[in-house]
Formats: C-alpha cells, structure tokens, sequence
C-alpha cells in the first residue's frame, strides 16, 4: 500500500488526510496522482509540493516502493 498524505487546503478540499492506494510494481509518484486527481480535481488545482517518504520531490517520474508514503499540499506561508 501507500499512504498519501494531504496537508492544509487540500486536505480540506479531498476531505480527508489520509488515504491509501494500492501499490503496483512499477508505481510511480506520477500514477499516484493520476489516479486520485479526477477525484479530487478541486484538490489538486492546489497541489503545488510533493514529497516521498519526507523528501521534497520535483520528478513525479520518481518511482515508488510498497509502503512508501507520499503528502500532496500547497505552498504555504507562516507568520
């Protein structure tokens, strides 16, 4: 399985945190996000940051492991 996490307004949007999807061999983060964005197309409109397992991740190419956990968000400010 992976674990995908969704921090801030997009969290809002999915109405979730949390989910899980099915790992196949092969998976990447790109697969990932194909499959959950017509379902959260809202959601994703935000989606500008992703990561795999707690490194910042620019190449939705990046393959993935069986219980790899990957977080969509937003940018975000702090104050």
């Amino acid at each position: 399985m992976i674990t995908v996490l969704f921090f801030g307004p997009v969290a809002e949007r999915v109405g979730a945190s949390r989910l899980e999807v099915e790992f196949h061999s092969g998976m990447r983060l790109q697969d990932v996000q194909a499959h959950l964005q017509p379902r959260y197309p809202e959601a994703f409109a935000l989606v500008t940051l992703a990561a795999v397992n707690g490194e910042h991740v620019r190449d939705r190419s990046l393959p993935l492991a069986d219980n790899s956990e990957v977080v969509f968000m937003s940018k975000f400010s702090g104050g």
